[in-house]
């Protein structure tokens, strides 16, 4: 069932293909752009006010799994904080932008969007990540972890 959700939620990444340059749309009203499609206007609040509001993010760690490349088998952390919440369904993903560490004169990059909430009890969620890092040094990483909850001492 799992993997049957996470194939289907990969498969519909062209769903986010938008998402960074698209405009709010508050009864055609236009909000500020890069507000994630995310206005939730009354259109008797500013928009623009509402499409600047903070949604939640969520912190994350993780290692890379191992690799072979002519410096040997290795492999690299990161760590950061996700995007703020994008709509997606009934639920919502965040994206993730960051670069390992450096380890043997090189370093990769992650760029994904996670997977949607996954309850945890206690009103709070985690998201599923997996995907690959940048090529560097003829080689790439896989990997996969969850984010932490969100507003962990609330």
């Amino acid at each position: 069932m799992i993997n049957n959700t996470i194939s289907d939620f990969m498969n519909s990444l062209d769903d986010f293909s938008d998402l960074q340059d698209s405009n709010c749309d508050c009864r055609r009203k236009k909000c500020k752009p890069k507000c994630f499609k995310i206005c939730e206007c009354d259109c008797e609040d500013k928009c623009e006010d509402k499409c600047e509001r903070q949604r939640h993010v969520h912190e994350f760690l993780g290692s890379t799994r191992l690799a072979t490349y002519v410096g040997g088998v290795h492999n690299h952390r990161f760590a950061g904080v996700t995007s703020q919440a994008i709509p997606y369904g009934n639920s919502h993903v965040h994206k993730i932008s960051v670069n390992t560490d450096y380890f043997s004169d090189h370093f990769h990059g992650i760029c994904v969007v996670t997977g949607p909430a996954i309850d945890v009890g206690g009103g709070k969620h985690v998201h599923l990540v997996q995907g690959f890092t940048t090529i560097s040094e003829c080689h790439k990483h896989s990997f996969i972890f969850t984010t932490l909850i969100e507003n962990p001492i609330q």
